[in-house]
């Protein structure tokens, strides 16, 4: 573990173990603020962007790590930037597909004690100490999501977008689940139980479960329309 992640690491659990001398925690505030400044200054010019979300622990020659690739190429094909959290697995397969199709590959990584390191295929990466700074950039910045087999990290993120989407917060912003033997079993118990509990109704969140990254590319194209820099030739 590098020196800069054993900081990082430190930082995000001084904030989160409780309550702190008022003077640090303002500091910190600072530090997070001048995160937000960061992502900001670095990321608004991106064009129409959508980002993939799924394991760091799948390797090249993976089957999810292919599907990444094909997907990160179809996207960028379709005119489409492709942001990912930075890190390796369907993370490197997804910006690979993209940089090798000749896109636009983008990674907003997160400091790590382990695994996660910026993958070689960004042409942009911007590096953050806090999670939940992350993953406001990864939100603000992008008109969908696509989430392949991933952990807990790729399940966080996929039900605080629900959540978003639910509570009103986000509008139009599709949720795209990719691999559906994977997503159709896991989704299909939560939801069940959900619904027969009544803390969420049918209907109320949309999560297209899809197998292939042309039904993606599709559907994303479909509630975004055409990215920025095609609408741009065509003179809109």
């Amino acid at each position: 573990m590098s020196d800069d992640d054993t900081a990082a690491a430190s930082r995000e659990s001084e904030l989160l173990r409780g309550a702190d001398d008022l003077l640090a925690d303002f500091d910190r505030a600072v530090t997070v603020f001048n995160e937000f400044v960061h992502g900001y200054r670095a990321l608004y010019q991106l064009g129409t962007t959508v980002t993939v979300f799924g394991s760091a622990r799948f390797p090249d020659g993976h089957q999810y790590y292919r599907l990444g690739r094909e997907l990160g190429a179809a996207l960028a094909e379709a005119g489409f930037t492709v942001m990912t959290g930075g890190g390796p697995g369907v993370m490197e397969a997804a910006n690979r597909g993209a940089q090798e199709a000749g896109g636009h590959s983008v990674g907003c990584n997160i400091r790590l004690p382990l695994e996660q390191h910026p993958n070689p295929y960004l042409d942009r990466v911007l590096t953050f100490d806090y999670f939940f700074v992350r993953k406001v950039m990864l939100v603000k910045y992008s008109s969908g999501f696509i989430f392949l087999p991933g952990g807990f990290g790729t399940m966080d993120e996929l039900f605080e977008t629900l959540t978003l989407i639910q509570t009103g917060k986000l509008h139009a912003f599709p949720c795209i689940a990719l691999g559906r033997a994977f997503w159709r079993p896991l989704l299909d118990v939560a939801l069940e139980r959900l619904y027969e509990a009544g803390t969420v109704s049918p209907g109320e969140v949309e999560l297209a479960l899809v197998d292939t990254p042309a039904e993606a590319v599709e559907l994303i194209a479909a509630t975004c329309g055409p990215p920025l820099a095609q609408r741009a030739g065509q003179g809109v």
